[in-house]
């Protein structure tokens, strides 16, 4: 059997998964985003951000979401939402991601989103069960046996 038909060592996600995973990753992002944004609130005197400074607060919120998620994916591979559902995050071959591969990733993600969220349904007609920026970033949300995942902890 050559290297590319060999079966890799962990199934793929399925969406139902993804989705919880990335549903719970939603929700620790928008508790981050609001503490990021308090300190701002103070130097508004509590009125929202408007007017010419909205892109840069947008972009503001786009770095600290790119931060979040790049530094979870090269450490370890695991956002805290795919620890709660045992997903991984690693290449095509197996092997952890790097900050380049991560940031290619999340680029491929904001196309995957702007396009009404079809990149991530793609993975319910794809023959491998991937979305467009696994495909684009060549990588893959793999699901972890609970060992693993207490492996994983004690390292």
């Amino acid at each position: 059997m050559t290297e590319s038909q060999a079966q890799p060592p962990h199934p793929v996600i399925r969406f139902p998964r993804r989705l919880g995973a990335l549903m719970y990753d939603t929700l620790v992002l928008a508790a981050l985003w609001m503490a990021a944004t308090a300190p701002l609130l103070v130097l508004t005197g509590g009125e929202a951000i408007s007017g010419g400074l909205v892109w840069l607060f947008r972009l503001y919120l786009l770095v600290i979401a790119a931060t979040f998620f790049g530094w979870f994916w090269t450490h370890g591979g695991q956002t805290l939402g795919m620890r709660a559902w045992r997903a991984k995050l690693e290449t095509r071959d197996g092997l952890p991601v790097n900050w380049r591969r991560a940031g290619l990733r999340f680029l491929a993600v904001l196309l995957s989103i702007a396009c009404g969220g079809l990149g991530y349904l793609w993975a319910l007609a794809d023959r491998d069960r991937l979305t467009w920026h696994d495909r684009l970033s060549a990588t893959r949300v793999v699901v972890i046996s609970a060992e693993e995942m207490q492996g994983a902890a004690r390292a």
